[in-house]
């Protein structure tokens, strides 16, 4: 892992530097891949990514990766709010398919944020053991 930043490092959009994917891509040569974060969400790093720091260093990622868990997609679709310190609701510890395909429309947008640079997305999930078969393929159904 490299991380190359001035003060203040990537807190303002969730970037690494221009320089460390560089290094990274030089180090890996023609045959190899690097990962770099692009941001916290398609509509706020990964645009700043794309404008700002593609622009500037003439790279172009081969594709996108966006990271959900069902707990956040159940969020989205209306589950209770989460609190620090307390018990987590029992909607996020058991299916509710109605939450998950509610929810799923905040992963479509992101696709669809990323889709405008002409990227291929992989939507990935990082899966609770909470989570259920049925919760997971729905994800999967939705997000294509």
């Amino acid at each position: 892992m490299f991380i190359h930043a001035g003060p203040f490092a990537n807190i303002a959009h969730g970037n690494s530097s221009i320089v460390s994917d560089e290094l990274a891509l030089k180090l890996v040569g023609e045959d190899g891949f690097v990962i770099t974060e692009a941001g916290f969400g398609s509509d706020i790093g990964f645009e700043k990514f794309c404008n700002i720091k593609c622009r500037n260093s003439g790279l172009k990622p081969n594709c996108a990766m966006i990271v959900i868990t069902i707990r956040a997609i159940k969020n989205h679709g209306g589950g209770s709010n989460v609190v620090a310190g307390a018990e987590i609701p029992e909607e996020y510890k058991t299916e509710r398919l109605d939450l998950v395909e509610q929810g799923m429309c905040i992963v479509k947008h992101h696709i669809m944020n990323v889709d405008q640079y002409g990227i291929p997305v992989v939507v990935c999930i990082n899966r609770f053991r909470t989570d259920t078969e049925a919760e997971l393929e729905l994800c999967k159904k939705l997000a294509i």
